[in-house]
């Protein structure tokens, strides 16, 4: 469990249970640093190709992933994924017009990435069990750079 943020016995969160199973099969130096990188590319890519799609479209994506950050009752986090959220909608609208390829050349390279990450780690990605660890993976960013920093989420 790491060490920033221990909860009292009997007290811990959905979220230190979803992050310990995530944290799994991301022990791997190599593995860890590639999720470091390719996972704010594939949350840029994601809302991106929704915008292209139609802006509204990445806004309800956007709102409806806070909600399910608030859900799991990290004022900290939640914070985090809503100020990542205001640069990644700054980022996409700043892509302009190239939105759309920039966007899609980011999601497969960075999703090739992950799997060579996970292929160096020896383990699937979890996800494969359960689709919500597509949500999970931003937060283990997020905690894990707060956990080199001392802070407490």
């Amino acid at each position: 469990m790491n060490t920033a943020h221990a909860p009292l016995a009997g007290t811990e969160r959905k979220l230190d249970r979803l992050l310990a199973h995530y944290g799994e099969s991301h022990r791997n130096p190599s593995n860890e640093l590639i999720h470091f990188i390719a996972i704010p590319a594939i949350l840029l890519s994601i809302v991106g190709l929704l915008h292209a799609l139609h802006p509204w479209v990445a806004y309800a994506f956007v709102a409806a992933s806070l909600v399910y950050y608030a859900m799991l009752r990290s004022p900290v986090l939640w914070v985090t994924m809503a100020v990542a959220t205001v640069a990644v909608l700054a980022a996409v609208r700043a892509l302009g017009e190239q939105v759309v390829p920039v966007c899609a050349a980011v999601f497969v390279v960075a999703w090739i990435f992950q799997f060579i990450g996970h292929k160096i780690e020896g383990r699937k990605p979890s996800f494969f069990e359960d689709i919500q660890y597509l949500w999970v993976g931003p937060l283990f960013v997020a905690t894990r750079l707060y956990a080199s920093l001392g802070v407490r989420w």
